[in-house]
């Protein structure tokens, strides 16, 4: 289990790698994270959702995603509270301190999930949340020692070099834990390295003076991280401009985003420029495309967004013959209405969209969960990605749909084509559609970029960089020595353990 000293010390990232890595040496390997916080979200074949960190860890190890790699997922909708899903379906809303006191029910969905998994894999790497010293936190906790603890998992934990102060956290961390706690801990990790590495190795031999732990590795920092998926709103990047650059793509970081690694293709594109704009800021003039992300809190985030002068904005860049393009709750928001009859975002209300497309939305206890693969109908190229929403849309534009779904016509489009809205996230990473779509705002050539191909070969290039920096025999003879396991079970099977061997 990788543990961190506190939370975006890259612990994602380099269980993404380890699982590539491991798959890589020829073994069967399953990601599992006990409780994730996260509106970033990803459809699994089932029809259930998991973080969407825990999808891409589980096409590192080329593994079909499930619900058991992430049984329990909060997606904030608001300051204080969460919708709660377990197994990968709605269990309901919580308030911060309700949480808490529901964690200790949690506990054997996320054991049963585990254990599932380990059934089924050679090795099962499992990532933590927050930090491993939140003791305060500590009564009923499922995300770190609390789990590591019940399961006998032992621990690696890591700590961030870049952003100052790991040797106080690791070893703050140690003093900060319980004996059984400290005793779990079998190394750690130091992270975001930059320069000369045998410049630590002082600050190597103080930690393990001081912890007693054994030092796995230092990992350099890896700057192609930015061509993966982002698992939430602290990874947006905001890239300098290109001078290759044709097309000026706008996103308004609306308060409660989601799934905004729907815009990775297009950042992934030389030339092409993604601005995610932040509150207080108006949207630029010069925006070819200006794209309304998914939200968790539509009614809220619509607000949110006439709040910041976006909406005049909008009127603005269409004067100027600008597109825009709404995907799940931001196609919600192009709409003239937006209901929540039964209170499904927290209390019953309606607001008025913005009135760029002709249909209305009412949201719905029912929540919409599938893959889904089909065409765009102007182009008839193929799109594939997920739909997961809750609320139905309809109204005349729907009857000029974007795309064609087994089953169904889905989205809208104003008259001109230029005003577009729909449900499917992910539509972006298919490389003909992208790029017809892309032609119709600015006449250009193909890039040939292939994103998918491109994710892969960041994820094998990940893989090469932690076997060259970390310790990966001894990290797989330490997860070999899980403790106080009822049948003494071991993470990794016995096919598993002959083949490293």
């Amino acid at each position: 289990m990788l543990q961190g000293t506190g939370s975006d010390v890259g612990k994602s990232l380099l269980l993404t790698g380890l699982g590539r890595a491991f798959k890589n040496r020829g073994l069967l390997v399953r990601p599992f994270k006990p409780q994730n916080m996260s509106n970033n979200a990803a459809v699994t074949a089932d029809g259930g959702e998991i973080g969407r960190a825990q999808a891409l860890q589980a096409l590192a190890c080329r593994v079909e995603p499930t619900t058991d790699m992430n049984p329990v997922l909060l997606k904030p909708q608001s300051e204080i509270g969460s919708q709660v899903i377990v197994n990968g379906r709605i269990w309901g809303n919580a308030k911060a301190r309700e949480y808490y006191q529901l964690r200790s029910r949690l506990i054997t969905a996320v054991q049963d999930s585990f254990n599932r998994l380990c059934q089924n894999s050679d090795l099962v790497l499992v990532e933590g949340a927050g930090s491993a010293a939140e003791v305060n936190l500590r009564a009923g906790d499922i995300a770190n020692m609390g789990f590591a603890l019940r399961l006998g998992v032992p621990v690696a934990l890591v700590g961030d070099v870049d952003r100052g102060g790991v040797l106080a956290s690791l070893v703050g961390t140690k003093n900060l834990l319980s004996d059984p706690e400290r005793k779990l801990i079998c190394g750690y990790i130091i992270n975001r390295f930059r320069g000369d590495v045998s410049l630590f190795d002082s600050a190597i031999s103080i930690i393990t003076r001081e912890t007693s732990w054994s030092n796995l590795g230092v990992v350099p920092y890896f700057h192609a991280a930015k061509n993966l998926p982002k698992e939430d709103s602290m990874g947006i990047i905001q890239e300098s401009d290109s001078e290759q650059a044709t097309i000026q793509i706008a996103v308004p970081v609306i308060s409660r985003i989601s799934n905004f690694d729907d815009m990775d293709p297009l950042q992934a594109e030389p030339d092409v420029n993604v601005k995610f704009i932040q509150a207080g800021n108006a949207l630029p003039g010069n925006a070819d495309l200006v794209i309304l992300p998914g939200s968790k809190s539509t009614v809220s985030d619509l607000q949110f967004l006439r709040d910041q002068g976006w909406d005049i904005d909008l009127q603005a860049h269409l004067r100027r013959g600008g597109w825009v393009l709404g995907l799940c709750g931001g196609y919600q928001m192009l709409g003239n209405r937006v209901a929540d009859p039964e209170g499904v975002e927290g209390e019953k209300r309606e607001i008025q969209g913005l009135g760029l497309l002709n249909v209305e939305t009412t949201l719905t206890t029912t929540k919409t969960l599938l893959q889904a693969r089909g065409i765009e109908r102007e182009t008839g190229t193929e799109v594939y990605g997920y739909e997961m929403h809750v609320g139905n849309t309809a109204g005349p534009d729907t009857s000029r749909p974007f795309l064609s779904l087994p089953g169904h016509d889905e989205g809208a489009q104003s008259l001109d084509g230029k005003i577009i809205g729909c449900y499917l996230h992910g539509l972006f990473k298919a490389d003909q559609f992208r790029h017809s779509f892309l032609n119709r705002i600015r006449q250009r050539g193909n890039s040939g970029v292939f994103y998918d191909q491109k994710v892969d070969s960041t994820l094998n290039n990940l893989a090469d960089h932690l076997e060259t920096h970390l310790n990966l025999d001894k990290i797989l003879g330490l997860a070999n020595q899980r403790l106080a396991f009822p049948k003494k079970q071991s993470i990794l099977s016995t096919r598993a353990k002959s083949r490293w061997q």
